[in-house]
């Protein structure tokens, strides 16, 4: 998600229209990526141009408010910068919080972040939930894109005490220089920072301020570079404008595999086309295009309110073809009526003569609207609007629910049989309290080992144990890979570590002859859709893993059984509420998935795997997929309508493991 800022308002003198004309080519390019990512690929580095942008304007600002003290100056800085955001975001928050309760059953994570977002730190609150296993899908989320108002507010923090006490704020002589080398180094050691944090934690190289810095301090730099022209900036302005944007916007299709070398791209292009940008040229006139311009005038309060749109449209009637060009139409209306009648009479009125009461005011206005978004999350009632969704267990946290098996006196306890965060390494997990019938008894054990799913599939167990005799011990590691020995990119890295290197083995080493070991994982990203090298080592990994384990359960006289890949619903973005009909909600399919042949498709290297092992009496292959998709199209129902998934995260529901218990039932005991 992007966020754009434009800037404050700067000398008419000094008044670039073209820079303007950029603002709406970055926000025209997050739109069309927002509203189909197939369409414009990186059209969400549309807000790195803004991040460059935000650099150059700001400076320009800056330099032409200098003060004599530092009070006035930091006083001065903060009441326009206050004055410019706050006004146009409350109305968009307090508007946006009371829609999303009507079509939101339960709108607590979304209006935890609104009022965050009130205080610039909803982009700390993305990094911390984009290293949960189970993050609520961004796209549900009407204030996702507030996460970069974030990054520039907490710029806004620092970047004011470089300008003062590096003398630019002042004039003094030697400040411009000072600002340029300070600023300079860090934003080559930001640069450093990002291409390092991309490689091992992205989040933190996407939601973080300091990795974000070289962006901006790259458009700083630039003016101050321009105010001195160098043999490079002189070679730069040569450049022909046309050729230059060409290439931004070529940019801006690259595919998401080349993320940091477009996002390095894009912040170069956008800094040279801003120095090489002249009039006379063909690019200055279209840039400078009074329709043009005045979209990027209105960029702040379009983009508030684009990204609300499209949520919102997303929870009711979807994002089709036929609803795009209304969807766009409405964007553009509530961009201009901000704009117009929030925005700018608010930015240019008096809101005290004393500026730190308009600090104070805006503050108040913040701490106000974050009130009644909090006041909606504590309201006693619901104002949601539509049909309850009946599922027997819904949401990550029923996961860890216990489940009593009737007429057995046996219980799965839920939470003991399961390591939900890298703190728990360590902790002990032993059958007892994890496992369905007597082991004692049982005619056969089978330990099932995986990440989250195997903890969804715990009623799949029911009739092995009561009519067959079973025992099923059931366990699950957050995040965990399908088996010992792969590459492990998630938050719970140390916790999979100790799953497969303590647990695993200290369970199995229980086990008898003619038991089984029986995964069950998500392995959608060993098929992604653009299949990557990395997505190709891990399914060597996986292989090499599986044919490990094998042999060493066959050397002791027990087999393994391995769950295929389901359907790829976790694509959908959807929570299970939006599959049912709704009201507000016309008939269709609107958590759509990929479709059986192409998911068939997607799964085929994934399959040769496995039937290939399975051919070689080395494994068995438990296939649900007809189960979870019963039709040419995969969607979240069942053949008779039943809810197949208890969250976004594409977990299977209660209802879906009871469908899947005689596919299971029928696989373990044909071994």
């Amino acid at each position: 998600m992007k966020s754009i800022v434009a800037e404050g308002e700067v000398r008419k003198s000094n008044y670039r229209p073209e820079i303007d004309g950029l603002r709406a080519l970055a926000v025209i390019a997050v739109i069309v990526n927002h509203i189909n990512k197939n369409a414009m690929p990186s059209g969400y580095l549309g807000v790195d141009i803004f991040f460059v942008m935000s650099g150059f304007v700001i400076t320009s600002s800056l330099a032409n408010h200098r003060s004599e003290s530092l009070q006035d100056f930091f006083l001065g800085f903060y009441a326009r910068r206050l004055k410019r955001l706050i006004p146009a975001l409350a109305l968009f928050t307090v508007i946006t919080s009371l829609l999303i309760c009507f079509f939101n059953p339960e709108p607590y994570n979304e209006l935890g972040l609104a009022w965050k977002g009130m205080f610039g730190i909803s982009n700390l609150s993305l990094y911390g939930s984009a290293t949960d296993y189970f993050a609520s899908s961004t796209e549900l989320n009407p204030f996702t894109h507030t996460w970069s108002l974030g990054v520039e507010e907490q710029f806004y923090l620092v970047y004011p005490f470089l300008i003062w006490f590096s003398g630019f704020g002042r004039a003094t002589v030697r400040g411009e220089s000072n600002l340029l080398w300070v600023t300079g180094l860090l934003s080559v050691a930001s640069l450093i920072g990002f291409l390092y944090l991309y490689q091992v934690n992205q989040p933190a190289a996407y939601f973080l301020m300091p990795p974000r810095f070289w962006e901006i301090g790259a458009g700083s730099l630039l003016f101050l570079g321009l105010r001195h022209p160098s043999q490079l900036l002189r070679w730069t302005e040569s450049l022909p404008p046309l050729a230059v944007a060409a290439c931004l916007v070529a940019i801006l299709w690259l595919p998401l595999e080349l993320a940091v070398i477009g996002t390095l791209a894009v912040v170069i292009a956008t800094a040279v086309l801003i120095a090489c940008l002249r009039k006379g040229t063909l690019m200055y006139a279209v840039l400078t295009n009074d329709k043009i311009t005045y979209i990027g005038l209105i960029s702040y309060s379009l983009y508030l309110w684009h990204w609300g749109i499209l949520s919102i449209s997303r929870w009711t009637i979807g994002i089709r073809w036929w609803s795009i060009p209304v969807q766009v139409a409405l964007m553009l209306a509530l961009g201009i009526l901000s704009y117009r009648y929030v925005e700018t009479p608010l930015r240019r009125a008096e809101w005290s003569a004393m500026r730190w009461k308009t600090i104070g005011f805006a503050i108040s206005a913040s701490a106000g609207t974050a009130g009644l978004v909090i006041g909606l999350q504590r309201l006693p009632i619901s104002l949601y609007t539509g049909e309850q969704l009946e599922l027997a267990a819904r949401g990550v946290e029923s996961l860890l629910q216990k489940f009593t098996l009737s007429g057995t006196g046996r219980a799965w306890q839920g939470r003991p049989c399961v390591l939900t965060e890298n703190s728990e390494a360590g902790k002990i997990i032993t059958s007892a309290g994890c496992t369905l019938g007597d082991p004692g008894k049982a005619k056969r054990r089978v330990l099932v080992l995986g990440n989250s799913f195997s903890a969804a599939f715990v009623q799949a167990f029911s009739k092995l144990v009561k009519r067959d005799g079973y025992a099923i011990t059931i366990t699950s590691s957050w995040g965990a890979s399908p088996v010992k020995g792969m590459d492990n990119f998630s938050a719970y890295k140390e916790v999979n570590t100790y799953y497969w290197e303590q647990v695993a083995p200290s369970l199995m080493k229980d086990l008898r002859r003619g038991d089984l070991v029986f995964l069950i994982n998500d392995l959608s990203d060993l098929t992604p859709a653009a299949d990557t090298g990395r997505a190709q080592r891990r399914r060597q990994q996986f292989k090499r893993g599986l044919e490990e384990l094998s042999q060493e359960l066959s050397s002791k006289g027990v087999h393994l059984a391995v769950l295929h890949g389901l359907p790829f619903a976790r694509e959908a973005n959807c929570k299970p509420v939006n599959a049912i009909p709704q009201w507000f909600r016309p008939p269709g399919n609107h958590c759509p998935i990929p479709n059986k042949e192409v998911s068939l498709v997607r799964r085929s290297k994934l399959d040769m795997i496995l039937r290939e092992q399975e051919r070689t009496r080395k494994i068995t292959v438990v296939d649900l997929f007809d189960i979870f998709c019963s039709r040419k199209e995969c969607t979240y129902l069942g053949r008779d309508g039943e809810v197949l998934y208890r969250d976004e995260h594409s977990h299977p529901s209660v209802e879906a493991a009871r469908l899947s218990a005689n596919a299971i039932r029928k696989a373990l005991m044909a071994q």
